[in-house]
């Protein structure tokens, strides 16, 4: 992967990490198919890029939209080497807040749409043997919160079935990346976090995460422009990770709780491992 004319196709361009992982690929020399529900909205990629750039209009949860994106992308580069599965949004509210219908619709599109992209791309990174499929998890992809079960289930499932494709794809030069930030200035909190109702009874366990929802734009530490860089280094890396956490609080919170993971498993292995049957 490395060197400068790839192609990439990215999905959620219009904002956040779709928007910086697209002007660094083209800071790059790579060229770049960005898309978005609302393409016009990608005026500014097509300024910075020129005729390095098209777009597409890409609602991941359309079927024929996806394969349309993926037959424009090879129409006009005539290959695809990186496919990032960017688009998406957070939510917020307890297990028992949530309405069924929200549920569906955020598994939709973070983790049914990125599967139907991915499935789209893999039979044209086999046929030219290598590329790579980044997913763009969250540190909530390897643990959950109060308020934010739906988020992170959503995020659960991608990254389990990316662990298993990491292993299907590795024969054929394919590499998957499972990219896990933090807390990141991308507007994450603002209109693109859904809210469910409130359940007055569930403010002792989830009021804390609501209000910090409210309030993290334009606080979050993490810098989406050095994000879409760390992407590049990865993807240029001779030994890449399957996962690469993305910011302090990502590092730390996994590593706590791989530690949580670690001594429970130790604490109750006795009675885990008790359980076979008797010969």
């Amino acid at each position: 992967m490395t060197g400068t004319g790839r192609v990439w196709l990215i999905t959620g361009c219009s904002a956040g990490f779709g928007r910086e992982l697209a002007l660094a690929a083209l800071a790059a020399g790579d060229r770049v198919m960005a898309t978005a529900r609302r393409p016009h909205q990608l005026a500014e990629l097509v300024a910075a890029g020129g005729e390095r750039v098209r777009t597409a209009p890409l609602d991941v949860t359309d079927p024929e939209q996806v394969s349309a994106a993926v037959a424009r992308t090879l129409a006009e580069f005539g290959r695809v080497d990186v496919a990032v599965n960017n688009a998406g949004h957070g939510s917020v509210g307890a297990v028992e807040e949530l309405e069924l219908a929200d549920l569906r619709a955020l598994m939709d599109v973070m983790f049914f749409g990125a599967v139907a992209v991915t499935k789209a791309v893999l039979p044209h990174l086999r046929a030219q043997g290598g590329g790579a499929i980044v997913q763009i998890s969250s540190m909530g992809g390897q643990l959950s919160m109060p308020g934010f079960g739906a988020y992170c289930a959503a995020k659960f499932a991608l990254e389990g079935l990316s662990e298993a494709l990491a292993a299907e794809v590795a024969p054929f030069g394919i590499r998957v990346l499972i990219a896990e930030p933090g807390a990141f200035r991308t507007g994450f909190g603002g209109e693109r976090m859904h809210r469910s109702r409130t359940i007055d009874a569930y403010a002792v366990s989830t009021g804390t995460t609501r209000a910090a929802v409210d309030a993290m734009d334009g606080t979050q530490p993490g810098d989406p422009r050095k994000a879409a860089q760390a992407v590049l280094t990865v993807l240029d890396s001779p030994d890449p990770p399957l996962r690469l956490a993305m910011g302090n609080d990502a590092v730390d919170s996994i590593a706590a709780h791989h530690e949580l993971l670690r001594a429970d498993l130790t604490r109750w292995e006795k009675l885990s491992r008790s359980l076979e049957l008797e010969h």
